[in-house]
């Protein structure tokens, strides 16, 4: 056993040296009074915050207020915006 968490530690701390490129969480923009009603409250976007999800979100119908967590509640009204990257090519670019 003592070999196991010996292994296990040392295998541990060689994964902590590769460094996570692209490493960004989902997150959502908080919509003002004046946004439609699909963007009520929350505009989500992928990927970091950047003027492009900005604009999608504005296209939406959002009127950006700031930034924060995605509320997991329901009586919250949340539209989303996507990447306009297919699957292989959003995997392709994190090598």
């Amino acid at each position: 056993m003592k070999k196991f968490q010996g292994l296990f530690f040392i295998f541990t701390i060689l994964i902590s040296f590769f460094p996570i490129k692209n490493l960004s969480a989902d997150g959502c923009y908080i919509c003002t009074s004046g946004s439609t009603d699909l963007c009520r409250d929350y505009c989500r976007y992928v990927g970091s915050d950047t003027f492009d999800n900005r604009k999608k979100c504005q296209d939406k119908g959002c009127k950006v207020g700031g930034t924060a967590s995605c509320p997991s509640a329901s009586n919250y009204k949340v539209c989303s915006v996507k990447l306009n990257v297919s699957t292989p090519e959003l995997f392709v670019s994190n090598r």
